[in-house]
């Protein structure tokens, strides 16, 4: 029996057996438009957005914004947002690109690009939109201003199912009940950037309808590294006291330049490109369906079905490593290639849950069943083209793409789980969860010619979790918790894992033995306090250790080159702390995290640009190592000040500790760590006339020279004005560097109905 017929089945009865369970009477509550509204005290701690739980009953961390405070932080999407806001998270632009960039969370990674290990899951409106092809999080294909609430929960929680290894990031749309009125935006600055965003609002007694559109032009800082974004959401929906029924529509057309990494030696021009061109094409369409009904006052019913297209279009330039000076005629021997690919993956889901209140000992009881299915599948090609580098590094093309690679893959998951809330007295609360998880991952070779990259991968766990609150008041809340989550081998790491023929990452697919899952356990602790509404606080400590984890590992020059491994243990590890408070027109918020990212497992890996290599291109790497790309320490500091209802005025400022690069895991290379970094960021809006606003940003008020990422490789370009001389190539610490002050201005028009 395949993974998708077993997994009907077992719906069905679930269905049927919740269905015949009786209830007793309370008023019905209508939980799709509580998750639209911009309140965040609820969050819904299951896939499917449920009735929502209280923030005392959470045994997690919990950091949500709505969308209030996303319009006034004006932060271009909603991973830069996240940055400077949240506790545990920062950014790495590996890309160059503003809108691709690598998002950490307590040392775990959601990044657009194809081949990384991806450990957070994210969901937007109960759909997970982690690419099934390489669990990679698009950042740009989320529009900003559709959003109504967010919420980062920490942990393995199981419920979220596959890549839930560090915490989930749960997104809710905008409704036209919850968000009614006209709100159109223009902006224009620094970089060239032009951008106009619309949205539009509305209800009758039953029926509502939101529409949302954005679109963004930007020439970067750096380049060719320019970035188009256009963006549209629609959402229709119908509710009466018992039933509601929402449909939408997400529309995406994207073209993102990026710029590489620079060697140390180019910094001096930090404008610059490695090489050129980098760019990537990414088109979607998302159709939703999310429905609930109370079959009796403590009986709700929902579900959701979903369809997601995903094309990407991409080309890489790559210096080639293994350049003979004395055969530059020879066939095969050229300066560079350009890599092109082509992505195209269709998925399909659904999910139904079933949620009852009653009560167990005469205890107030929540239980909450639910099962999923997602249907996934995807073409990948890569096509190569021979290409010389020219005075400004461009490298271009000679001939033909010949094609290198033709695969498709076929993913089918299912997952059933449930949660119990048990009130053991009014103040002690006591969670149980897990989480079945069924993976079938299938490999084909379209090109005929590698018949040894068929085969098919299956993975199953259970996964468990245990999490006990204490509410001592109304004023604090204590939790402790327990966790366990996974994430199976990508079809990207499952075909790109032999040390002896890395990969060019999007990907070179050639025939590995499969790797083994991973599994996160993690055990937190923590407390929030709130004194009325003048200020709240939260601290929590955590350790997540995570076995055979899989890594990417670089292995040669090129920047995008390595191969996947189970590496044995890793940890992460650290303290989170956040607060809020408001006094007088003042408004301030505090974060500080402090992460220990360290390998437990000692093992050895190449990596050839390592001044410590040894004679076989090795490093040690020992017990206790970090892992590259983590500071250790983060602090987040926003103030607002709002003299009048027509204005205000912030200041924000994050610093980022020290980080090592990649390629020097073993945290010896004589080029050392990545230092520290401070910037500062102005805001300030004023109202001239009723529904108008005019709004000033200032993104590195003080014009901080700072990289936020950094690779070990061989820098080529060491010849007359920095020209390519492949006999001159050296090892070097290459970095990419971050945007000199910028200054936009924007005006926006807002009529709420």
């Amino acid at each position: 029996m395949s993974v998708a017929s077993g997994a009907a089945r077992t719906a069905l009865m679930v269905c049927a057996m919740l269905c015949a369970v009786p209830a007793a009477a309370q008023a019905p509550r209508n939980p799709v438009t509580e998750t639209e509204g911009p309140a965040v005290e609820v969050v819904g701690i299951t896939p499917v957005p449920g009735l929502g739980t209280a923030l005392p009953d959470i045994p997690a961390m919990v950091q949500s914004s709505g969308a209030d405070e996303l319009r006034r932080r004006d932060a271009r999407d909603l991973a830069e947002h996240l940055e400077r806001g949240f506790a545990g998270v920062n950014l790495n632009s590996a890309t160059g690109s503003t809108y691709q960039q690598d998002l950490q969370y307590r040392g775990f990674t959601a990044s657009p690009l194809l081949g990384l290990p991806q450990g957070l899951s994210v969901f937007v409106d109960g759909v997970r939109v982690n690419e099934a092809f390489g669990d990679m999080v698009n950042w740009d294909l989320i529009p900003r201003n559709a959003i109504a609430n967010i919420n980062l929960m920490s942990g393995s929680n199981p419920v979220f199912g596959l890549n839930t290894l560090g915490g989930v990031l749960t997104v809710q749309t905008k409704s036209g009940f919850a968000f009614p009125g006209t709100s159109a935006r223009l902006e224009g600055g620094s970089f060239g950037r032009r951008a106009v965003d619309f949205e539009h609002g509305g209800h009758g007694e039953r029926g509502d309808w939101f529409v949302a559109a954005n679109a963004t032009d930007d020439a970067g800082w750096r380049e060719h590294s320019s970035t188009r974004i256009r963006q549209a959401f629609a959402k229709g929906g119908w509710q009466d006291s018992r039933t509601d029924i929402d449909v939408s529509l997400a529309v995406a057309d994207n073209a993102l330049e990026g710029t590489q990494a620079l060697p140390r030696s180019m910094l001096d021009t930090p404008q610059q490109a490695y090489t050129w061109p980098d760019r990537a094409e990414n088109e979607l369409s998302f159709v939703t369906l999310r429905a609930s009904r109370y079959v009796e006052n403590d009986l709700l019913v929902q579900g959701t079905a979903y369809l997601r297209n995903f094309n990407q279009r991409s080309v890489a330039s790559n210096v080639n490593e293994d350049f003979d000076p004395l055969l530059a005629a020879a066939p095969g021997n050229a300066q560079a290639f350009n890599d092109r690919f082509a992505l195209d993956q269709r998925m399909a889901g659904a999910s139904l849950q079933v949620t009852i209140d009653g009560e167990i000992a005469e205890r107030i009881n929540r239980f909450t069943l639910g099962a999923s299915l997602d249907n996934a599948s995807a073409d990948f090609s890569q096509d190569r083209q021979e290409a010389a580098i020219s005075g400004d590094r461009e490298t271009q093309g000679i001939g033909v793409f010949a094609p290198t690679v033709r695969a498709s893959s076929e993913n089918q998951y299912f997952g059933l789980y449930f949660v119990d809330q048990l009130a053991l007295t009014p103040q002690w609360m006591l969670t149980t969860s897990a989480r079945f998880n069924a993976v079938r991952t299938s490999l084909h070779d379209r090109s005929g010619t590698r018949p040894e990259l068929d085969g098919d991968h299956s993975f199953q766990r259970v996964n468990p979790a245990l999490g006990l609150n204490w509410n001592p008041s109304e004023s604090a809340t204590h939790f402790l918790s327990y966790s366990e989550g996974m994430r199976v081998p990508t079809p990207v790491e499952l075909t790109c894992a032999n040390p002896s023929a890395p990969c060019t990452l999007p990907n070179q697919f050639l025939a590995d033995p499969p790797l083994k899952p991973v599994v996160a356990r993690t055990l937190e602790a923590g407390t929030r306090l709130r004194f009325g509404d003048k200020l709240r606080a939260s601290a929590s400590l955590y350790r997540t250790e995570l076995s055979d984890d899989i890594l990417f590992v670089s292995s040669g020059g090129a920047l995008n080159t390595g191969y996947f491994q189970n590496v044995g243990t890793t940890l992460r590890q650290g303290l989170d702390l956040t607060a809020r408070a408001s006094v007088g027109r003042w408004s301030l918020q505090a974060a500080y995290s402090h992460v220990e990212a360290q390998y437990l497992t000692p093992f050895r890996m190449r990596s050839p640009n390592n001044s410590t290599r040894d004679g076989a291109d090795e490093i040690a790497v020992e017990r206790g190592d970090r892992l590259p790309g983590i500071p250790a320490d983060m602090f987040k500091l926003f103030a607002d000040w709002s003299p009048s209802p027509r204005g205000s005025i912030g200041l924000g400022w994050a610093w980022f500790g020290a980080q090592y690069a990649r390629g020097d895991e073993n945290n010896q290379d004589a080029n050392g760590r990545l230092p520290s970094y401070g910037i500062a960021q102005f805001l300030a809006r004023f109202a001239p006339a009723r529904n108008w606003e005019a709004s000033l940003r200032v993104d590195n008020l003080f014009d901080k020279s700072y990289e936020n990422f950094g690779i070990l490789g061989r820098n080529f370009f060491n010849g007359a004005n920095r020209s390519f001389d492949a006999a001159a190539a050296a090892p070097e610490q290459f970095r990419s560097p971050g945007a000199p002050r910028a200054i936009w201005i924007a005006l926006r028009y807002d009529m709420k109905r």
